[in-house]
């Protein structure tokens, strides 16, 4: 190899090497998350005023101690004596506009519209969903959380398995999330069902 294309080959090598490591998908868990949920779900719950609601955060940066991308993901749940239309309406009230269900069933997406600005909602990164208290999206929200707070093991497990597919797909955010959907989810099946087990057994 001649000095030329030595080179080049080192130039490329280093745009190769700064790119992986500037966009790192998984980072380490931080504690600012649970503060910046928190600081959502007070401007959400000031929208939602004397609407019998409940806000959750869920999704990996809601497990202390668990890699994740940094990205906030909440539930708002509603009972049967909430209508779905006047959060939607309160919702768009504060920025948001309703994305349809994405093909989930019982679990209703809201994004930015950047019609109007919120110091907190445009700066957090976060995903915002509105589901009825029976929904079967919610319930598996919640039972894979709480396992995952629970138990060490699978806490490891689920972290190395994002740490492998987001090496797989190079950090790239969308093919991450499709190996993600592909290879991760028996094993939430599997911490989901032995939640469920867990609550059968402290009822009897």
């Amino acid at each position: 190899m001649d000095k030329r294309n030595w080179a080049t080959e080192f130039v490329l090598a280093l745009l190769f090497f700064f790119n992986k490591f500037s966009t790192v998908l998984i980072q380490n868990y931080k504690k600012s998350w649970i503060q910046d949920f928190n600081k959502i779900k007070n401007v959400i719950f000031r929208a939602l005023t004397n609407l019998h609601v409940s806000i959750e955060h869920i999704g990996s940066t809601s497990i202390p101690k668990l890699a994740a991308k940094p990205i906030i993901d909440i539930d708002i749940i509603f009972d049967k004596n909430v209508e779905f239309a006047e959060i939607k309406s309160r919702l768009e009230n504060i920025g948001y506009f309703h994305n349809g269900n994405q093909g989930i069933e019982q679990r209703e997406v809201f994004k930015r519209s950047g019609k109007t600005r919120n110091p907190i909602l445009d700066k957090i990164v976060h995903h915002l969903y509105v589901c009825p208290s029976e929904s079967k999206a919610l319930e598996r929200h919640l039972l894979s959380r709480d396992f995952l707070r629970k138990n060490e093991w699978a806490r490891i497990a689920y972290q190395g398995m994002k740490y492998d597919l987001a090496d797989k797909a190079g950090q790239n955010k969308k093919l991450y999330t499709e190996l993600k959907e592909r290879h991760v989810n028996d094993f939430i099946d599997l911490i989901i069902e032995k939640e469920r087990k867990e609550i059968e057994l402290d009822v009897e």
